[in-house]
């Protein structure tokens, strides 16, 4: 909640800054679109390294140097200097400590409720943008924006890091637990010393197996289409809604509409998905953002506007529980770092190349009518692409054969 509402309050950092060194939006836009492509491009490089140290170093580091870099974003002099310090390196320790390990963190944690849970800790990235961007927004007018960056870098490292440190375990065995919080029986009881897993005929050992087979550039496709859809509206939704005709503080009560919708959205999924299974909500997830954004481009004045915010809100964080836990239901624990890694690396190429195309599009044909045409496209074929993951044949929540684990594995 903390770190990712930290680093989407940059947009509440924009016009100060901007007007303090007389940046251009097209430089802010684009150290934006950097930072996006350099976290999804070191996903798998900190995926890997979540496999070989554990979560719980790695989120601390991460979270460590989320804070420091934050609180350094006050010194900002010059744009290579800004470029640096929000393009790199957060980005790069945004890949450590936020909301990807987390997910794969939870996901060793629960097994019968595993969507259930990344749910939960998914909405706590939209959370953070409802609380700490009025926050900062607050301290901007309050103080100025360099103290604001420091504040928000001492939230971090003063109450969020020690939390880390004293809650956070790789394992449940490290706290006398097996998944889903079900106890380890005492010693001697039958059955006491294993917990029994579900095994699913394409859980690997390794993570380069997983790309021979299907599922994995399935969900890799799809995803690279949800950071296109997500990302191209994060930047772009309320300079269209304003050269639309709406006034800004009506298109910045439809984008905080959005954010409330994913909180809600994310946290009802989850449960639905532990019943149901995964593949076909996150079909109809994507189906549903697809109608959104043709609502957006043929419903004439605000019903385009405030249904995308509701229908189209809905739908946007609910694909992150679905994907991690088809990722590890499918392919098992043992590399889910790695695999998650790369799997959100296509959603962060996907989310740097609509930013970019969203604003060359507006400002090749003065309206943002193409990009959304395009993105509605996109969705309707990565629903498609959901839909036929065969998550019955290859998901280790549809197969009988139980493998035994022991308690401390």
């Amino acid at each position: 909640m903390v770190t990712m509402g930290a680093r989407n309050a940059i947009g509440v950092f924009v016009l100060p800054m901007s007007t303090e060194f007389g940046w251009s939006r097209t430089v802010m836009s684009f150290a934006a679109a950097v930072g996006i492509l350099v976290n999804g491009l070191t996903q798998p490089i900190l995926g890997h390294a979540y496999d070989l140290i554990g979560g719980r170093k790695l989120i601390l580091i991460g979270v460590l140097a989320i804070g420091i870099t934050v609180g350094l974003m006050s010194l900002t002099f010059h744009v290579l200097y800004f470029l640096l310090m929000f393009g790199f390196i957060m980005s790069i320790a945004m890949s450590a400590g936020s909301i990807t390990t987390g997910a794969v963190l939870v996901s060793k944690w629960f097994q019968r409720r595993r969507a259930t849970a990344i749910s939960v800790i998914s909405a706590g990235s939209t959370v953070g943008g409802l609380i700490l961007v009025p926050f900062a927004t607050y301290l901007i007018i309050l103080i100025d924006w360099r103290l604001t960056w420091v504040v928000l870098g001492m939230i971090i490292v003063i109450v969020v890091f020690p939390i880390s440190f004293l809650l956070l375990r790789d394992e449940p065995s490290d706290v006398g637990l097996l998944p889903d919080g079900d106890p380890i029986q005492p010693s001697g009881a039958s059955n006491t010393s294993t917990h029994q897993q579900l095994s699913g005929p394409l859980m690997v050992e390794e993570w380069r197996h997983a790309f021979r087979s299907m599922p994995i550039w399935q969900l890799s496709a799809s995803y690279f289409v949800c950071g296109f859809t997500t990302l191209i509206m994060a930047f772009h939704f309320v300079p269209y809604a304003v050269e639309t005709g709406f006034s800004p503080s009506v298109a910045a009560t439809a984008f905080g509409l959005l954010s409330a919708m994913n909180t809600i959205g994310v946290l009802v999924i989850g449960p639905f998905a532990d019943k149901l299974g995964s593949k076909n909500l996150l079909g109809l997830a994507y189906a549903i953002r697809a109608f959104a954004y043709l609502g957006l481009l043929l419903l004439p004045g605000q019903w385009g506007l405030w249904i995308f915010a509701v229908v189209g809100g809905a739908s946007w964080i609910a694909t992150v529980p679905l994907t991690t836990g088809l990722t590890a239901d499918i392919y098992g624990l043992k590399k889910v770092g790695t695999l998650n890694g790369i799997v959100f690396m296509s959603h962060q190429i996907g989310g740097s190349i609509g930013i970019q195309f969203g604003g060359m599009m507006r400002d090749i044909t003065g309206s943002y009518s193409i990009p959304f045409a395009v993105a509605s496209l996109l969705l309707a074929l990565a629903s498609i692409t959901s839909f036929m993951i065969q998550e019955r044949r290859y998901s280790a929540k549809y197969h009988s054969a139980l493998t035994p684990v022991s308690a401390g594995n």
